[in-house]
């Protein structure tokens, strides 16, 4: 059976497809392409791809809401391409579950490391710890707990992704002690460049809004000019 590890792309621009697949084929990689939402979607569902690189702007559809429907059923590391350069896209587009976001135009050396690094930073459920077990959980004091690369209130799961649950599982970790952007970049496995020092602002609002569906925002504090804590006696 072949170790090579298949990259799914969905983006209908040929030009910056075939960049793309030349990088990622030169390097090892198998590339499966589509230029519509709907086959790369149907191709997702078939097979297991180890990545999902998703232009936003389709001629079928919204990357966006790509992106939520495949979450609905998959936690395939997703990086949006995109030419869209607001800071609310990529705001919206981590909250939404993507895991990097890159805009166009792009050098395509640096998505190959950024792939890289999402697919080192994927959960391999093969390596599974104890409390992702079959039989009663573990909860911590408060009742939010992990299970299976996520945390849960209640049964409930929130939906984390592979870099916020990185990111809240080091924070509870360390309850109370104030991490920095950079520690939370090393915990998540993030690339130690300036530029992503700003994206932990990002996945920590989505870290928040998914736990205010169980009134638990409040728990993960900002200690201005220096990082975030978490303190699990907050809530709303």
């Amino acid at each position: 059976m072949s170790n090579v590890l298949n990259i799914l792309i969905i983006e209908d621009e040929p030009a910056i497809a075939d960049n793309l697949i030349h990088v990622l084929e030169m390097d090892g990689y198998q590339v499966s392409w589509f230029a519509t939402a709907g086959e790369g979607l149907n191709y997702l569902k078939a097979n297991d791809p180890a990545l999902l690189v998703l232009d936003v702007g389709l001629p079928d559809g919204n990357g966006f809401e790509l992106c939520k429907t495949i979450r609905e059923f998959s936690g395939i590391p997703i990086i949006f391409l995109t030419a869209r350069n607001d800071e609310i896209d990529r705001v919206v587009g981590l909250e939404i579950g993507a895991d990097d976001y890159v805009t166009k135009p792009f050098s395509p050396r640096e998505m190959l490391a950024r792939i890289k690094l999402r697919i080192r930073s994927r959960p391999i459920p093969e390596s599974a710890p104890a409390n992702q077990q079959k039989g009663p959980i573990q909860h911590s004091e408060d009742d939010l707990y992990p299970e299976n690369f996520d945390y849960g209130f209640h049964g409930q799961m929130l939906g984390f992704t592979a870099v916020e649950f990185k990111i809240l599982d080091k924070l509870i970790q360390v309850s109370a002690n104030v991490l920095s952007r950079e520690q939370l970049m090393i915990a998540a496995d993030m690339a130690p460049e300036a530029s992503y020092e700003r994206n932990i602002d990002s996945h920590i609002k989505a870290i928040r809004n998914k736990l205010k569906k169980v009134n638990m925002s409040e728990r993960i504090k900002t200690k201005r000019g220096f990082g975030y804590y978490y303190n699990a006696q907050d809530s709303e």
